[in-house]
C-alpha cells in the first residue's frame, strides 16, 4: 500500500468516524416529534369518541363566569353531547355531530360556566362526561384572562342583575319626593281650611 493509499484510507475512516459520532447524539437523545403534547395555551385530552385539543377557560376572576374555548372532534358515527361541570356546580353542554368537530371560538357554540373556580393563571379541576360511551375523567384546565389579546373577544360578559338602573332609581325617588310634597300640600291645606 503506497502513501496515497493510505491517506485516503485514513481519510475514509475519518470521515466514518465523525458521522457515527453525530449519529450517536441522535440515537441516545429523543426525538421531540415522537411525544404528543399540547403546544398551545390549552390542554387536550381524550374521552370516548371524543378528542378535546387546546381545551381553556377565559375568564376575569375565581367567582365570575368562564368562556370554555378550544376544539371538540366526534370519531363516532353518532351524535354525542360533552357535558363540562367546574366548580360550585357550574356545567355546561356542547353538542358535537357525528364525524364532525366543533369549534367552542365560534359564537353559535359559546360554552360557558356560570363559575370559573380559579383566578386566571390557575389550573381548576373540571369533570368531563361524553354521553356516547359514558365515559367521564377529570382534567386540570388552565384559566386564563385578557392580558393576551387573542383572548380579549373570548371575556365573558356578566349577565344583567336584578338591581335597578340609576335613572330608574333617581325617577322613582323624584316620583316619591313629589308625591311627598302633594301629600305635605294637601294636609296643609286640608288643616287651614279646618280653621
Amino acid at each position: 500500500m503506497n502513501r496515497a493509499q493510505r491517506g485516503k484510507l485514513a481519510l475514509t475512516a475519518a470521515a466514518l468516524g465523525a458521522s457515527l459520532l453525530t449519529a450517536g447524539c441522535g440515537y441516545i437523545t429523543p426525538q421531540q416529534t415522537s411525544h404528543q403534547y399540547s403546544a398551545s395555551d390549552g390542554i387536550r385530552a381524550d374521552l370516548g369518541p371524543l378528542q378535546l385539543r387546546n381545551i381553556l377557560i377565559v375568564s376575569t376572576g375565581e367567582d365570575e363566569p368562564g368562556r370554555l374555548i378550544g376544539a371538540v372532534y366526534n370519531s363516532s358515527s353518532k351524535d354525542v353531547k360533552l357535558t363540562v361541570n367546574g366548580a360550585k356546580g357550574s356545567q355546561t353542554e356542547i353538542p358535537v355531530k357525528a364525524n364532525s368537530s366543533t369549534m367552542l371560538t365560534d359564537k353559535t357554540d359559546a360554552a360557558i360556566l356560570s363559575t370559573t373556580g380559579g383566578k386566571p393563571g390557575s389550573l381548576v379541576d373540571v369533570k368531563i362526561s361524553e354521553n356516547g360511551t359514558n365515559v367521564s375523567s377529570t382534567v386540570k384546565v388552565p384559566v386564563l384572562d385578557a392580558t393576551l389579546q387573542e383572548y380579549k373577544d373570548y371575556v365573558p360578559t356578566p349577565s344583567p342583575s336584578a338591581t335597578s338602573t340609576p335613572s330608574s332609581s333617581s325617577s322613582a325617588s323624584a316620583g316619591a319626593t313629589s308625591s311627598a310634597s302633594a301629600t305635605s300640600s294637601a294636609t296643609a291645606t286640608a288643616t287651614a281650611t279646618s280653621r
